[in-house]
């Protein structure tokens, strides 16, 4: 069945008749400079095949050496889970062919991963708190990508496919989840919330960029239903590669609304990966799930077992940041905002955003406004998450300040906001570029003025007449003849002087 042709049951009516389960891991590309055992470069979107040596694209003879900055990384994302770090773990080799493996297997950890047993609370949008339990954060290396000409962009009806092992080799954490069981109505939230905080804990931890539009953070979902009453897990599909948070949320949701309609109607469900399409909310069958023994797992010869002494992990520990909660906590104390307001903030995923707005010279009221308003808007109309908008922090303090100079008005500094998500540059480029500086002299705006005035004759009985606020239409037509760019403050002192 395909995802357009899926039938799809009431998502109240699956709550009704089954209990989800899901399992999430969440793959995250780490910010060595080099990758995970080799010295070729990770910068991201370099030429197609030229960060590549004979170990990353698995040349006979080539011997892997371990990124001891990775290893460090890892640690830090398994203390900072609440898991145990072993005291010994192995590398073992994943065994498959995919043509984006250019080994035919892939160097990674099984039995014996570096980090197990944690957990990561997360707050829901009504204030709870969920405790997600962690299985298992373990060391790998990424794979190459394939791009397919034609069609979908799906290997399925391309013309051909073109490979490129510049990622092959970048040392990744995978992080799994337990099941995750007992919510309800609420699991795709849960999932939703789930990597949102692991986002920000990643991202806190300076151990990823955590972009996800680059992959460097990704996504695959497991998801099954039991029905009411039930003690046994169903089959599972895996959705794979989903790389935003509102992805994440209608990824699961559409899983149990198409697996419910699918066991209510007498069908089953088919343990196997399946591909999650951005432009309807909808996945698609991809290939069988293989289980464990599949991969034919055995340990990495080449490779000694990881080692770190417990004198250099409570080093690690020491050096962990404030936590994001506990960062936030301490921020709502000194912005003095409610609880209800930093929850909103943090549902909209706009409290990290407006702190480092902060940090960037801003004032925070001005920061919140920004980022809950007009840039929200913004990432609602173009199908996006705060977060994901091509603006920086710092992009708009400097607005803001401009702003605050009385550079621009605020309807000018949303067009060079605007300017800076539609790829434009920076906010003085795109101020020089449309020539959107707020025009500051007199004699301008007093032509301007003038031609108003006079048009207006009846609003200039009404200001001398004692009717102040009746300037408004005469500075409204003021700002409309500069498009915007007059300073109102300045216009309405020039009309009432001229009116006098």
């Amino acid at each position: 069945m395909t995802a357009a042709a899926a039938e799809l049951m009431d998502y109240d009516q699956v709550i009704d008749e089954f209990d989800p389960v899901m399992g999430l891991e969440v793959h995250v590309e780490l910010g060595t400079t080099t990758k995970m055992f080799c010295g070729c470069p990770t910068a991201f979107g370099a030429d197609p095949n030229t960060q590549v040596c004979p170990v990353c694209i698995g040349l006979p003879g080539s011997l892997p050496v371990v990124n001891a900055t990775a290893i460090e990384y890892a640690i830090r994302i398994g203390l900072a889970l609440n898991c145990s770090i072993r005291p010994s773990s192995v590398f073992a080799r994943k065994n498959y062919f995919y043509p984006d493996q250019p080994k035919n297997y892939q160097i990674s950890q099984y039995d014996e991963p570096i980090a197990y047993e944690g957990h990561l609370d997360v707050a829901l949008t009504d204030g709870t708190t969920w405790r997600v339990e962690i299985e298992r954060a373990h060391m790998e290396e990424d794979t190459g990508k394939s791009l397919h000409i034609g069609g979908a962009g799906r290997i399925h009806g391309a013309d051909h496919s073109l490979l490129d092992y510049n990622r092959a080799g970048v040392p990744l954490v995978e992080i799994v989840t337990k099941p995750i069981v007992g919510a309800g109505a609420r699991a795709p939230e849960v999932a939703r919330a789930y990597v949102t905080a692991l986002r920000d804990l990643l991202k806190s931890l300076g151990v990823s960029d955590v972009r996800m539009d680059q992959g460097s953070l990704r996504c695959d979902a497991n998801v099954s239903l039991m029905r009411k009453g039930a003690s046994e897990f169903g089959t599972r599909t895996e959705t794979k590669n989903v790389n935003s948070l509102k992805s994440v949320e209608t990824a699961v949701t559409f899983e149990m609304r198409r697996q419910a309609a699918v066991l209510a109607a007498g069908g089953q469900i088919v343990q196997e990966t399946r591909h999650y399409h951005e432009t309807d909310g909808t996945t698609s069958s991809g290939r069988r799930k293989e289980t464990a023994e599949d991969y034919r797992y055995f340990p990495e010869p080449d490779l000694p077992p990881v080692q770190p002494s417990a004198e250099w992990i409570e080093e690690i520990r020491a050096t962990l940041p404030e936590l994001p909660w506990v960062r936030r906590a301490r921020i709502q104390l000194e912005w003095g905002v409610s609880d209800e307001v930093m929850r909103d903030l943090v549902n909209v995923g706009a409290v990290d955003l407006i702190i480092a707005t902060v940090d960037a010279g801003a004032a925070p009221e001005a920061a919140r406004g920004w980022w809950v308003s007009f840039l929200a808007q913004q990432a609602n109309s173009r199908g996006g998450d705060l977060a994901d908008l091509p603006i920086t922090p710092e992009q708009v303090a400097e607005i803001i300040g401009l702003v605050d100079e009385g550079k621009l008005t605020t309807k000018l500094a949303q067009q060079v906001a605007v300017g800076v998500l539609d790829g434009e540059g920076e906010p003085a480029q795109i101020i020089a570029d449309r020539g959107l500086e707020v025009v500051r002299d007199d004699s301008a705006l007093q032509t301007a003025i003038d031609d108003a005035l006079a048009a207006n004759p009846d609003i200039v009985e009404k200001i001398r007449g004692g009717k102040v606020k009746a300037a408004g239409k005469i500075v409204g037509d003021v700002m409309k003849a500069t498009r915007g760019q007059a300073d109102p403050a300045r216009v309405q002192e020039l009309v009432l002087a001229a009116c006098q």
